[in-house]
């Protein structure tokens, strides 16, 4: 007997809501740990921010990731999609200017089945 495969659009979808849910999961996580979240799922032509978060004096540009393994999420994180979430960075703070005294720190969160996320600071450099 041959093994029904689910369509593509249907994995699309089930993917896009695991995103969801692991962006909701993080921005608590931040959330109770005293963040105040800036700006959430921020768009623009040259790329697109997960979560923007204030502490003091730090804004963090958080990424998130959700796969089957937690080491999994972490691999995800390419160069080309840094350099995306960089470039968007710079056009958020030249829309804010507001925020562009602050610290810039780059994040990564990561999700994984039955597990709190796990948060990354400093995983990469604007330079890198």
């Amino acid at each position: 007997m041959k093994a029904i495969r689910p369509d593509s659009q249907l994995l699309r979808r089930r993917a896009r809501r695991r995103g969801q849910v692991a962006e909701w999961l993080c921005l608590w996580h931040l959330r109770l740990r005293g963040w105040q979240i800036v700006e959430r799922r921020w768009r623009c032509p040259s790329g697109e921010i997960d979560i923007l978060a204030r502490r003091g004096k730090v804004l963090a540009v958080v990424e998130v990731k959700s796969r089957r393994e937690v080491e999994a999420a972490a691999a995800a994180l390419a160069p080309r999609q840094r350099r995306r979430i960089t470039r968007a960075a710079e056009a958020f703070l030249s829309s804010r200017p507001d925020l562009a005294q602050l610290d810039l720190r780059f994040d990564l969160m990561t999700v994984g089945p039955l597990r709190l996320p796990r948060h990354w600071r400093g995983a990469w450099r604007a330079d890198n």
